[in-house]
């Protein structure tokens, strides 16, 4: 089948790979000039492991290409996916559909023969009647059918979680836009993976119960993470004990400085906002926000008791700065609100991110960026563990403490524990959920 996605993001550019490699013939477009050179040269723009490799081999097999003409995408195309970006809207919390209902029209202007028009992006319940309404104007003469298909990728792990998913979510109206998404996502349901076939308010909604579900989820853990270091419980054990239950289960329930990223935070926003719109109001998603806000707050509290309640004139080391490991996406990721509170307190900080540099340096100004985790603690003060990646789990922590200022460790994502730490020499050592020392 001859697919067409509009928008080389994210989404769209995984998307666009991962159907290629199911066989079809696919064709990326972009408004982006610059983006679109890149990917003709064979660079990926976004970093996601594994993405660069199959990219390049559905290029030489002739089944996946890119281009800035969208008339010339649609030649013969039987489906076109839009996967643009729906930032959250300033002012009050709303998805921005400009982009969404900007495709919505160009195709509309464009398409010559029978299409379904696929939602790929992140969209508030009705969108999709929008964009049929919105094709039907521009041209009330072509054939056309709806279909939504929200994604659920996990950033760092995507190329894994679109060829082996939990499941596949598809709203449609008519029997001829079902056909056409089961074709495309046919090798998918010749492995028997779940394809959840609904309709379309309901897909549309799936999206964001379950994207506010997880993120009630990790919200959930950093309160209990905070309740646990005042009456001496070790949240580990406790998430441990509660994921057991198979109700409940063990993902997203690790402790630390909050949410961030490309969906929970926008998601989560747009969700409260449908529900005031519709007078249902989502209470314990509004909750979730606020408290989340809370959690990044009381973190840079805990900075400041390890600092003898100043920053001023402190050197700190900050590893990691992007919202989770294995991604470049500094996207609301907790850096943005943590660094910043350091700096403006007089803190000299001194950050290193496998990936996260090219982002934050536009994001994080008067950040000192450094080649290693090693480098980074040279003279510090304190060191910040933020980002979870590989190459800080296994670090010498002997010689981390031995070229400090002052041996202190901020260790957010629990990889470490107090008796390592005391035992490498570390004088203070402070997580999220467990007894610091000393």
């Amino acid at each position: 089948m001859r697919i067409a996605m509009i928008g080389t993001g994210y989404v769209g550019l995984v998307s666009g790979v991962c159907f290629s490699d199911f066989g079809h013939d696919v064709v990326c477009v972009d408004k982006d000039a610059g983006k679109i050179a890149r990917l003709e040269r064979g660079e990926v723009p976004i970093f996601e492991p594994g993405l660069d490799t199959l990219l390049a081999k559905n290029v030489e097999a002739g089944r996946l290409s890119f281009t800035l003409d969208l008339a010339e995408a649609l030649k013969g195309t039987e489906a076109v996916f839009i996967a643009v970006g729906t930032p959250t809207r300033r002012g009050d919390g709303h998805a921005d559909l400009t982009y969404v209902m900007a495709a919505a029209r160009e195709i509309a202007e464009t398409a010559k023969g029978p299409l379904t028009i696929v939602t790929k992006s992140t969209v508030p319940v009705g969108t999709n009647r929008e964009v049929a309404e919105a094709v039907r104007e521009v041209n009330p003469d072509l054939d056309f059918d709806v279909a939504s298909n929200p994604e659920f990728l996990r950033e760092g792990a995507a190329l894994d979680d679109f060829m082996r998913p939990d499941r596949v979510v598809v709203g449609v109206e008519s029997a001829r836009a079902a056909d056409v998404m089961a074709e495309i996502y046919r090798p998918l349901f010749l492995r028997d993976f779940p394809i959840v076939t609904t309709d379309l308010e309901s897909a549309e909604m799936i999206k964001y119960a379950a994207n506010a579900f997880l993120a009630t989820k990790i919200t959930f853990i950093n309160e209990i993470a905070a309740l646990c270091e005042k009456t001496g419980a070790d949240v580990r054990e406790v998430a441990k004990g509660m994921g057991l239950d198979g109700r409940i289960g063990n993902k997203f329930l690790h402790a630390g400085p909050g949410y961030g990223g490309s969906c929970f935070p926008k998601d989560t926003s747009a969700l409260a906002r449908i529900g005031q719109d519709f007078a249902s109001p989502m209470t314990i998603t509004e909750t979730v926000i606020e408290v989340n806000e809370r959690v990044k707050r009381r973190m840079i509290e805990k900075l400041r008791d390890l600092c003898d309640g100043s920053f001023n004139g402190k050197k700190i080391a900050v590893l990691g700065v992007t919202f989770k490991p294995n991604t470049d996406d500094m996207r609301d990721a907790p850096s943005l609100t943590i660094v910043p509170a350091l700096i403006g307190g007089g803190a000299d900080v001194h950050a290193v991110d496998p990936e996260g540099q090219r982002e934050g340096e536009a994001l994080l100004p008067h950040v000192v960026w450094e080649a290693d985790a090693y480098s980074a603690c040279k003279g510090a003060d304190l060191v910040v563990i933020l980002t979870e990646w590989n190459e800080f789990r296994a670090l010498d922590l002997d010689r981390i403490a031995s070229c400090m200022a002052t041996a202190k460790m901020a260790d957010l994502r629990n990889i470490y524990d107090a008796e390592r730490a005391s035992a490498a020499g570390f004088g203070a050592y402070v997580s999220v959920g467990r007894r610091p020392f000393p």
